[in-house]
């Protein structure tokens, strides 16, 4: 994310702008926040993981958005998580069908300029939606995941840094080789593996 412009908006007035712009912003607690352009090995995980899900999905009732669905994660918050997910029947805040309600699962694929944003204060309301089951953090430049799931109040950490390792998401009910996530990316072992 880059800088912002300091005046405040109300939710209505947000949409009502971001709906019509040639560019994404996120909103956050009023103001706008612009979303920073994605590089190469960003835009390649993205892809690669919306192919992944799109596949597990096949002839299942679950849907996977890319980076162009808003996630509204309170009143004063909409968010676009790169890739997110749903298998409950999806809810929608009005009939643009624009902004879910209920992501079962958000990724974040991380860049230098967001990634402290993304596993804190984002992560820290991402945990408020009901519905959320599991958060990934990637990196694009290793091979290193971060997958947080919710068991009960709590959310537990597992750390992935091997290529040949596989990612379990039982909130989406997906086996996904973390090799696939990183296809056509020349990327290292993560910490630990070299």
């Amino acid at each position: 994310m880059s800088a912002a412009a300091f005046d405040r908006y109300t939710p209505e007035e947000y949409l009502a702008l971001d709906r019509n712009a040639e560019f994404r912003s996120e909103y956050i607690d009023g103001r706008l926040v612009a979303m920073s352009g994605n590089s190469r090995p960003h835009s390649v995980t993205v892809s690669n993981l919306v192919r992944m899900f799109g596949n597990c999905f096949d002839g299942r009732p679950c849907e996977v958005y890319s980076n162009t669905m808003r996630v509204k994660v309170t009143p004063s918050r909409y968010v676009y998580p790169d890739v997110v997910a749903v298998c409950d029947e999806p809810k929608f805040e009005d009939r643009e069908v624009d902004i879910l309600l209920n992501p079962g699962l958000v990724v974040e694929v991380l860049s230098p300029s967001t990634a402290s944003y993304d596993r804190g204060d984002k992560f820290v309301h991402y945990r408020k939606i009901d519905s959320l089951l599991e958060v990934l953090f990637i990196a694009q430049d290793c091979v290193f995941i971060e997958h947080w799931r919710r068991q009960g109040d709590m959310w537990t950490l597992t750390e992935i840094t091997g290529v040949d390792d596989t990612l379990m998401l039982n909130s989406v009910g997906c086996a996904i080789p973390v090799q696939e996530i990183y296809s056509r990316l020349d990327v290292s072992e993560g910490p630990g593996n070299s």
